[in-house]
């Protein structure tokens, strides 16, 4: 009778290592994974340099027009941006929030099957 305490200390710590696991070790790989998407994505639509250089010219044409020309195109350019990474990162949260409710919602089955 001297294995039930440790059947019962080995449960609770697996228990307690699979929620360890689950939420707080995915969500540094998760995460980690989404920023280097991210970054891998601003290497194609390049948000960060189109928003340092917004007030300088296109093509180094110094002109009036230029400058006009060049704030319009990066405008543009830094709203396609941003409605990109928004979508991205909307889509990451939705899938990191089922990747959470996974294990409730496998309970829940378990729990209400007939």
């Amino acid at each position: 009778m001297a294995f039930v305490p440790y059947l019962f200390k080995s449960f609770f710590f697996r228990l307690v290592e699979f929620f360890r696991h689950w939420y707080l070790n995915s969500f540094k790989i998760y995460t980690h994974f989404v920023i280097s998407l991210l970054e891998k994505l601003d290497r194609g639509i390049a948000f960060k340099i189109t928003l340092r250089y917004f007030f300088h010219p296109l093509f180094g044409d110094y002109t009036v027009l230029g400058h006009i020309l060049g704030i319009f195109f990066r405008f543009w350019r830094l709203a396609f941006g941003a409605i990109v990474y928004s979508v991205f990162v909307a889509i990451a949260v939705f899938f990191y929030f089922v990747w959470l409710a996974a294990p409730a919602y496998m309970i829940f089955k378990i729990l209400t099957a007939q």
